[in-house]
């Protein structure tokens, strides 16, 4: 089975914020960018942020690792991999301890009240911040799946 992950070229990477934004978007009640930054209750989350100053900068988000530390660490449960090799947090489950962050080599999880990490958009073909980085910077590529 294969996957789209996202990947990131911190060589091209403008610091432009544009996937922040569009993740944040994306994750809104609205899908509207003004609503979604101004008027929601709650507040949407994004999942990817960029990390760094103009010259120096990556965007950071979820790597969906085929042996995710996250996971193992999670002492609920609520992190989890699919079958489908998307790592997702189930925020029912979620009690917001911050194992999982901890756990995390890359930085890609937030916690804002439960785990907040990248979903992968599975209502997109494209996630949002690849579709929104005007110079491509993020990218995906299909990988096979590990066992799970």
């Amino acid at each position: 089975m294969k996957m789209i992950k996202v990947f990131s070229d911190e060589s091209l990477c403008l610091n432009c914020r544009r996937c922040e934004v569009a993740c944040k978007t994306e994750h809104s009640q609205s899908k509207d960018t003004v609503k979604a930054y101004k008027l929601e209750v709650p507040v949407p989350w994004t999942r990817v942020h960029v990390d760094g100053s103009n010259l120096d900068s990556v965007a950071v988000q979820c790597r969906h690792c085929d042996e995710p530390l996250c996971v193992e660490g999670c002492i609920t449960g609520a992190m989890h991999k699919e079958p489908t090799g998307y790592v997702l947090c189930d925020a029912d489950r979620c009690i917001g301890c911050m194992t999982c962050v901890a756990m995390c080599p890359y930085g890609a999880i937030s916690v804002h009240r439960v785990a907040l990490k990248c979903d992968a958009c599975p209502d997109r073909e494209i996630p949002a911040c690849v579709d929104a980085c005007p110079n491509r910077a993020l990218f995906t590529k299909e990988v096979e799946v590990a066992h799970v």
